[in-house]
């Protein structure tokens, strides 16, 4: 298997808080898919226990960032003596809301896991990696899902798997400061994943309670939203920044993504039901 490891983007279809617990985090439902666009990882195993990051990250520093940490974990509860060098090549925008670091920590634990042959399930790994963050696990287990709890509850779900243009404002979101707000919609009626499953309900209806609260504080975020709508029912993903909008081919996208402002970012990429990553991982590449 080659040393090079896909960390791909994922979008939330929808995304409602439904409650909140004693500790404060919040209940959510939403909606994960894959897209088949990614950061890469690169992963050379050392026999002296060094966990080395060969590539900086811009404004994060070693010991926060989330891959290091990752394998460091992986390392400290296995008790293997083997250590890593480990590049970066990014291509999933920052303070997005595609989740670029938690696949980043995802994909890091999947691969040392078989680098370093510990054998842990994909449950073990999902219950390490829920310590990283609320999004690990949905990377982990590689199927697009219905996700509830803080997004660790995971069901799998069958999903057209349209291509995405997804554009990036010039702002970085908070995710804390979007889930702190006292206006965010925190009482959500609770779906059921056979009404998503049956389209009793279609996941287009459905919207993202985060997008009120970025839009106010960074407009920037609404002005993408409302040049995508001439496309189709364009939304953000996660809490932000990133807005994506569905089309039935890739040349409409590709089209659309020819005639995006300037000062906007953007990508396209095929909606996935099964991770790249784990597309990977099946082969045995």
């Amino acid at each position: 298997m080659n040393n090079r490891w896909p960390a791909p983007a994922k979008l939330n279809l929808f995304l409602h808080i439904t409650g909140r617990r004693e500790d404060g985090y919040h209940l959510l439902q939403s909606v994960f898919q894959f897209l088949d666009y990614s950061d890469e990882l690169q992963f050379d195993v050392r026999s002296d226990g060094q966990i080395n990051r060969l590539t900086p990250v811009a404004g994060v520093a070693a010991e926060d960032d989330l891959v290091v940490r990752a394998a460091r974990l992986l390392q400290q509860t296995s008790g293997t003596s083997l250590g890593v060098d480990i590049q970066l090549h990014k291509k999933l925008p920052m303070g997005g809301g595609v989740g670029g670091g938690s696949s980043d920590a995802a994909t890091t634990l999947l691969a040392l896991n078989h680098y370093w042959q510990l054998g842990y399930s994909l449950e073990q790994l999902a219950e390490l990696g829920l310590t990283l963050g609320a999004d690990v696990p949905v990377f982990i287990y590689g199927e697009a899902a219905f996700a509830e709890g803080v997004g660790e509850q995971l069901q799998p779900i069958a999903l057209d798997e349209p291509w995405f243009l997804v554009v990036k404002p010039p702002v970085h979101v908070s995710t804390a400061e979007i889930f702190s707000n006292p206006q965010l919609t925190r009482n959500c009626p609770a779906i059921k994943i056979c009404d998503l499953r049956t389209g009793t309900i279609p996941i287009d209806s459905l919207s993202n309670v985060c997008e009120p609260i970025a839009t106010r504080y960074y407009p920037e975020i609404g002005e993408v939203i409302s040049w995508l709508k001439r496309y189709g029912n364009a939304r953000m993903t996660g809490t932000g920044a990133c807005v994506f909008v569905a089309f039935d081919d890739e040349s409409r996208a590709r089209q659309a993504l020819d005639e995006l402002p300037q000062q906007w970012q953007g990508f396209v990429a095929r909606g996935s039901n099964q991770s790249p990553l784990h597309r990977k991982l099946a082969k045995g590449e």
